[in-house]
């Protein structure tokens, strides 16, 4: 007996499921400079297991594309505003052709003044964070990015929804090894997580959210449909997520997650917010001995047991896609070529 579609595997060539994405992207109305940074985005987060932000975000951004919501040719404007600040407008188009675009003068800044902010507003947002950052460490860089998104989550303390997931990515490069990079939301699960849950019948953990009388869930489908998530954490999360909106939102000029609507755009995904991405050269402080501290602070972390480092699993992934392929379902494939116009 044959697997079904939506369990039955396949594999692909990073490259060519980059270029595969990237056919999607233009035939559905993006530039081809956007349609580059968004590919290579779901590619690598596909490649490296992060599912939820891999293909199965691309009907979101296909149907948000249609709807109008989004400028998928929007020409970013980068503007050189201090010797450690550059203020971009995405125009209203995707938050990673405004950083590509503005990624040259970060590093040439950070390398001069030791530290510079990226400050990009009038941005969507709609993918792992994580790869807006690893770049830089793979440079010997420490880089630091929030991003808010669209009300989801409840304040600790409150009744109802105001913050977004509002992840927080982070990575430092270490002496031997790939760099240290973790990209983690300020709720207690990550939006994308909840949407795959429920797509495969599958109840949550304690804890992750509520539905649309304010009760403690376990139905993803609940929280998705009237309910909201939980900060993690409590006080502490919710706290973190302040902070995302504040930096994320007030200092870039970008929008709460609370104060877009988009009732008038059916099929709309994508939240229309900001970005913020703080850059350090760690060479200003203590030359090239950063690396190799911080290779000595994760020798002692497995010295008292740590089996795995966060991000760690998807450096494992990337190296298996690279032996095999990316996998992805016979399912998820067929889908991708439908919306390539190529079946």
């Amino acid at each position: 007996m044959s697997a079904r579609p939506d369990t039955a595997v396949a594999h692909l060539a990073f490259a060519e499921l980059q270029a595969l994405l990237h056919r999607i992207f233009v035939r559905h109305g993006t530039s081809e400079a956007v349609a580059d940074a968004l590919a290579y985005n779901c590619a690598s987060a596909q490649r490296d297991g992060a599912h939820s932000h891999g293909v199965f975000r691309i009907p979101g951004y296909v149907s948000t594309l249609a709807s109008g919501w989004v400028d998928g040719k929007a020409l970013p404007e980068v503007e050189d505003v201090a010797s450690g600040y550059i203020r971009v407008d995405a125009k209203g188009g995707f938050a990673q052709p405004a950083l590509a675009a503005a990624r040259g003068l970060l590093v040439e800044k950070a390398r001069s003044a030791g530290v510079a902010v990226l400050a990009i507003h009038n941005s969507h947002h709609f993918a792992a964070l994580w790869p807006d950052v690893e770049p830089f460490a793979e440079q010997g860089l420490v880089a630091l990015s929030v991003v808010n998104s669209m009300t989801c989550v409840v304040p600790h303390g409150a009744q109802r929804p105001l913050f977004g997931t509002n992840p927080i990515a982070f990575a430092a490069p270490c002496a031997g090894s790939d760099p240290i990079v973790f990209d983690m939301a300020t709720s207690a699960m990550a939006h994308g997580d909840v949407q795959i849950a429920a797509r495969k019948g599958e109840q949550l953990p304690e804890g992750m959210g509520v539905d649309s009388q304010g009760q403690p869930t376990r139905d993803p489908k609940a929280i998705l449909e009237g309910g909201a998530l939980l900060p993690f954490g409590g006080h502490k999360g919710s706290a973190l997520s302040m902070m995302v909106e504040l930096l994320a939102a007030a200092l870039t000029g970008g929008n709460f997650s609370f104060e877009f609507d988009w009732s008038q755009h059916p099929g709309a995904k994508t939240p229309w917010t900001g970005q913020l991405i703080i850059v350090i050269d760690p060479a200003k402080s203590v030359g090239n001995r950063f690396a190799e501290r911080s290779r000595e602070l994760v020798n002692q972390m497995h010295e008292v047991g740590l089996k795995r480092m966060p991000g760690e699993r998807r450096y494992r992934e990337r190296e298996l896609s690279a032996q095999q392929g990316v996998t992805l379902t016979v399912q998820e494939l067929e889908q991708l070529r439908t919306l390539a116009g190529e079946q």
